[in-house]
């Protein structure tokens, strides 16, 4: 462990809903030997959250640093081996923090969900954080942590049994359940409220390759838009719909593949959907839910429903309360063929709620595992994904925790 910095975890936007709790799973899990200290605007409001963290967290250091003041952020990078933040919204705040730590040759992880945001930040900043070694990863929850692993982990085996290229690959949710925070659904308007504004924005965030780092050299492979309605699916043998993060979680998997050399394979197609069964029933549940889906994006990309929406809805620095959190889970299948034939099948589930409970372990772990396990990770440095900078290792940790990872080489779909 080097000791050219004073912390080796930083938490950035400790005082929020998101970040006191991944401040509490650090406390609970990082082991002695781990310094962590917690950052953000106000003191008093610092010393608060480490007062609710247990004994654990009694020493650790609170640093005062504003995403207004860019000072105060390259002291903040600079004391500290990763820095985690957790204050969106990010295309708003995000960036200078980024930037800072690009610059510092310090490592920083993110929830990031926002596909304008991470493109802003591959332009600005992948070349300095490659220069200075640093490792920029965004999407270290819920969005897009299953998706982003379970993909790698399917290459992986099929690279194994040497079965070839991955090409037709569908990630389905098969169960969910969990609620929502103020800070995601302001990140989700304020990006809505940029794309109803800018024909330019749109074209960004609905091009299936927004993220990749070289767009003229991605293969064409038809339509690979994100599915928007309720449809039988003779693959799957089962009634799928939208799923809701599928906008953000596509680009970071063919960002992966890209940064890889297009290892998954040049004819790699990837998809996300909800999966609802075949069951009498599943019709129905299908077109509900993406009624739904396309009542609540509508809604979103109004001006005036947003503003009723931000009335009604949680406010920033509110969230799903204890028995959520707790009661919540995700159960995810990821289906694949390959160029050989070989027909694989991942598993990725979780106790918790998916996007606080379970992300704040994903969250956790991925600071860990940049601090800790650096020998161990992938020789690779710039604006990257999970699987990209951590890939197995963070696999790894995240099972220790709990979480399954399995995958499978299957010959016919499970029941």
């Amino acid at each position: 462990m080097s000791g050219d910095r004073e912390l080796d975890v930083v938490v950035f936007g400790a005082t929020g809903f998101a970040g006191r709790l991944v401040a509490g799973y650090l406390a609970g899990q990082a082991s002695a030997g781990v310094r962590v200290g917690l950052a953000g605007r106000s003191q008093r409001r610092l010393a608060d959250v480490r007062a609710e963290l247990g004994a654990a967290a009694s020493a650790w250091p609170l640093l005062a640093a504003d995403s207004a003041d860019p000072v105060s952020l390259a002291a903040l990078a600079r004391a500290a081996r990763v820095i985690v933040s957790t204050a969106g919204p990010y295309r708003e705040h995000g960036l200078p923090l980024v930037q800072a730590c690009a610059g510092a040759g310090t490592d920083y992880a993110d929830l990031a969900g926002e596909v304008l945001f991470i493109r802003d930040s591959i332009d600005r900043c992948h070349d300095v954080a490659a220069a200075a070694g640093a490792r920029i990863v965004h999407c270290c929850g819920f969005d897009s942590v299953p998706s982003d692993l379970g993909v790698l982990l399917l290459h992986l085996a099929a690279r194994a049994d040497d079965a070839g290229d991955l090409r037709d690959t569908t990630l389905v949710v098969t169960a969910l359940r969990g609620g929502i925070s103020g800070g995601t659904l302001a990140s989700l308007m304020g990006q809505q409220a940029e794309v109803q504004a800018s024909a330019q924005l749109r074209r960004v965030v609905s091009d299936p390759y927004a993220l990749s780092p070289d767009r003229a050299a991605e293969p064409d492979l038809g339509d690979e838009r994100d599915p928007g309605w309720a449809r039988y699916d003779r693959g799957l043998r089962m009634w799928t719909g939208p799923f809701a993060m599928a906008g953000i979680n596509t680009r970071v998997v063919r960002r992966s593949n890209a940064l890889q050399g297009w290892a998954y394979g040049r004819r790699f197609r990837y998809r996300e959907v909800t999966g609802f069964g075949a069951g009498p029933a599943a019709p129905l549940l299908a077109g509900a839910v993406s009624s739904a889906t396309l009542a609540a994006e509508a809604g979103l990309a109004f001006g005036p429903s947003r503003a009723m929406l931000s009335l009604l809805l949680p406010a920033p620095r509110q969230g799903p309360g204890e028995r959520t959190r707790r009661t919540g889970y995700f159960r995810i299948q990821i289906h694949t063929r390959t160029s050989a034939g070989a027909r694989y099948l991942g598993a990725i589930e979780a106790q918790g709620d998916p996007g606080y409970a379970a992300t704040s372990v994903m969250l956790g772990e991925t600071a860990l595992c940049l601090a800790l396990d650096r020998d161990q990770l992938p020789d690779r440095a710039g604006v990257l994904t999970p699987a990209t900078a951590m890939g197995a290792s963070l696999a790894a940790r995240l099972r220790a925790a709990g979480h399954t990872l399995a995958t499978r080489q299957i010959t016919q779909l499970p029941r």
